[in-house]
């Protein structure tokens, strides 16, 4: 099945540059310059991929605004901000808000290709080492691989893509530490480290929603994470 991803993003040369690109890779890319075109054609189908930019139009943030819309929308829906802005302040914004990964325009297009594939990848079957284990149970939390469902205490936690796959990482090993390199590595993830502590914190706030008195992510200080072991 052809996937869908639709490219929000004003300068109408740089649209049509990323649209030829990943159409030349065989997606179905549509185009939008502002938010609000965007909201209404969203607001009859989700795309299956979303790549925004943060400054539409006259909305100096409005891909963060299209962000938190869309995210209060789909919790594992794929979003990636492409963006000229590189301060550190706005990618951990665009995580806080529920994105799974941030660009700048300065990448180049294999690499933006690249980087939707490993989105695809996470958000499409799970890997050939995790067929066949079925969902993930590890005290009051678990987790199914295939329908990227994750539940604590019968709950649902509604985890992004890259969430969830952090979280899955932690858990297939409970007690063991994972470093962020690790996290990164299984979540397809070529951030830094403060971006993946943004991440661990999001996830955090997610479970402590539900349960105040969550505490099994453990920061392992100078090493990583690790998923207490309920036993």
């Amino acid at each position: 099945m052809q996937r869908r991803i639709a490219v929000i993003e004003d300068e109408a040369a740089l649209r049509e540059n990323y649209r030829d690109a990943l159409a030349r890779l065989g997606y179905r890319v549509d185009g939008y310059s502002d938010r609000p075109s965007a909201e209404r054609a969203f607001a009859e189908a989700l795309p299956d991929l979303a790549i925004i930019d943060i400054g539409l139009g006259d909305e100096p943030e409005g891909g963060f605004e299209l962000c938190r819309w869309l995210r209060s929308r789909s919790a594992q829906l794929p979003i990636l901000f492409l963006t000229a802005r590189d301060s550190e302040l706005d990618a951990v914004s665009g995580l806080r808000l529920g994105a799974d990964d941030y660009l700048t325009k300065d990448v180049s297009l294999p690499h933006l290709a690249a980087r939707v594939a490993a989105l695809f990848r996470r958000s499409g079957l799970m890997s050939a080492d995790e067929a066949g284990e079925g969902a993930l149970r590890v005290g009051a939390l678990s987790l199914d691989a295939d329908r990227l469902r994750a539940r604590w205490h019968g709950r649902d936690v509604d985890l992004t893509v890259t969430e969830f796959w952090i979280v899955h990482t932690l858990v297939r090993r409970p007690g063991h530490v994972k470093s962020r390199q690790q996290l990164m590595d299984a979540a397809n993830l070529l951030v830094d480290e403060s971006t993946m502590t943004s991440h661990v914190k999001r996830i955090r706030r997610k479970f402590e929603a539900l349960d105040s008195d969550f505490d099994a992510v453990v920061t392992v200080h100078g090493a990583g994470y690790r998923w207490r072991d309920p036993a």
